[in-house]
């Protein structure tokens, strides 16, 4: 009996590489779907589509749209993890502002991130599956902010457990206000007033914090 022959190493990894190119031609179509035309007009014929890719190709990688979209999710916020850490990791660094960080989170969050996620979190809340998948892909994007939180203390050398509930705080702010842009459209004024008024908050706690580093015995 003649053995099967396996395709060469080089083969195999040039179709991991495609496989790989496929699926993130997938999530980004789909987050990009997300923020542009919302859930429940979002295909997964039409994800392929923009993605370029098969119907056959979306159904080898993903049974179903939830999982599809739960995995784009986890991908998306995997990637604004990494941005996040590179600029606390130059923040850091270079001894910036806290009124820095407070304009960076908005940014990150006005900028697509969080529409999406009002996009599939009303089908989360009466689709138990849905939910259910989403959840550790919650957890993982808030245990990946609370390192970074920690890593931003150590740079300030101030109390860590502090400082993740000022930053966690702070996403909370953003998020409600972008939520409230869906009715109330982006006004100068109103919302610059909100993260001025913050800014001073964050930056009157940062000091307070270095006050009590400087004191411990």
């Amino acid at each position: 009996m003649v053995a099967e022959k396996k395709p060469p190493r080089t083969a195999r990894r040039k179709q991991s590489e495609r496989s790989e190119e496929t699926r993130q031609a997938l999530f980004d179509a789909t987050i990009d779907l997300l923020y542009d035309t919302g859930f429940n007009k979002t295909s997964t014929p039409e994800i392929a589509r923009k993605a370029g890719v098969s119907r056959g190709a979306l159904t080898h990688h993903f049974s179903t749209k939830e999982d599809l979209v739960t995995s784009a999710v986890a991908d998306h916020l995997a990637s604004v993890n990494r941005r996040l850490a590179d600029f606390a990791e130059a923040f850091g660094a270079g001894g910036g502002s806290t009124d820095e960080i407070v304009d960076y989170l908005w940014q990150t969050m006005f900028d697509r991130l969080f529409y999406v996620t009002l996009e599939y979190l009303p089908e989360a809340r009466h689709n138990d599956s849905f939910r259910e998948g989403l959840i550790p892909v919650v957890h993982e994007f808030h245990d990946r902010l609370d390192d970074i939180w920690t890593a931003l203390a150590t740079y300030r050398n101030v109390d860590p457990v502090s400082v993740r509930i000022v930053m966690n705080a702070t996403m909370c702010l953003i998020r409600g206000m972008i939520a409230q842009t869906v009715l109330r459209p982006l006004d100068s004024t109103y919302y610059e007033g909100i993260l001025s008024f913050w800014k001073q908050q964050v930056r009157a706690y940062f000091s307070t914090l270095a006050q009590h580093a400087e004191i411990r015995p």
